[in-house]
């Protein structure tokens, strides 16, 4: 997979924005113009062949990052307006030239530069900021996203029960909410038709966006979590990039998933996520 560059869509510019024609003062003689052809196609695409195009253009791209990130009416809940001060502007969403050989639609997260992108055609992406799993908890690998859910229930897993006792009156789940530490949206990754426990979820506390504090999950602010999920529909590739941490100390990615059922096969239902 290639790796990606990052300069923002409004600085981008394709090649025919260097060319200078007839109207800038170089004319062409035929035999020049058919020389030069190979090159000027070379210049369309990448360095691996692949089409670059236009940015792409969306409706919150002309709004301010306090619009974009201000109160939000979803449902019976307002989302809050995020304290824009407590993130650095890195971490807004944005468009950005990546180059990758993934296809459009791939979510790829770059969980050492707390990074997610939306992959989309002719090189570029939708950048999101993330939170990340800290230290021992951080995952890597390829999943699908097998569920979806709009202000979903929190489940803490037994082991996190035993590490905060406090959270035993949720053993048996905190109703989906402000207060809920899945946010507005959740992912639930699977590796064919096993349980990663991992997600890709909003938070209730956005300022923890661009650092690596969560427990295995992959945490965005609640606007942001909206608009992914609006993107994104069943079985889309999610790719987690290495880890958050050193790699001698990073967790071992998760075992190979086993041949994928038959489509008449139910697959089970999500268990509890790690936060």
């Amino acid at each position: 997979m290639m790796g990606p560059t990052l300069s923002p869509a409004t600085d981008g510019r394709s090649a025919a924005s260097h060319e200078t024609g007839a109207a800038g003062g170089v004319a062409l003689s035929r035999r020049a113009f058919i020389a030069a052809l190979p090159l000027a196609l070379a210049a369309c695409t990448t360095t691996r062949g692949l089409i670059e195009g236009p940015a792409p253009t969306f409706d919150w791209q002309k709004q301010t990052p306090q619009q974009m990130y201000g109160p939000l009416k979803d449902g019976d809940n307002v989302i809050p307006a995020v304290d824009l001060k407590r993130i650095k502007p890195e971490f807004y969403r944005q468009v950005v030239r990546y180059q990758t050989d993934q296809k459009p639609g791939t979510i790829i997260v770059d969980p050492q530069a707390h990074f997610l992108y939306l992959v989309q055609p002719g090189g570029w992406a939708i950048r999101y900021g993330i939170g990340v799993g800290r230290q021992g908890f951080a995952w890597h690998g390829d999943a699908i996203i097998r569920y979806r859910q709009q202000w979903p229930v929190w489940r803490p897993p037994a082991e996190m029960i035993d590490r905060e006792p406090q959270l035993k009156k949720y053993r048996d789940g905190m109703p989906g909410g402000l207060d809920n530490p899945l946010g507005a949206r959740a992912l639930y990754l699977y590796q064919g038709w096993v349980d990663t426990l991992y997600r890709i979820h909003g938070t209730n506390k956005p300022w923890t966006v661009g650092t690596s504090v969560s427990s295995g999950c992959i945490r965005m602010i609640n606007q942001d979590a909206v608009d992914l999920y609006s993107r994104v529909p069943l079985n889309t590739r999610v790719v987690v990039m290495g880890s958050a941490v050193p790699d001698q100390q990073a967790a071992k990615p998760a075992a190979k998933a086993p041949a994928q059922k038959t489509a008449a096969a139910k697959a089970p239902a999500p268990k509890p996520a790690a936060n």
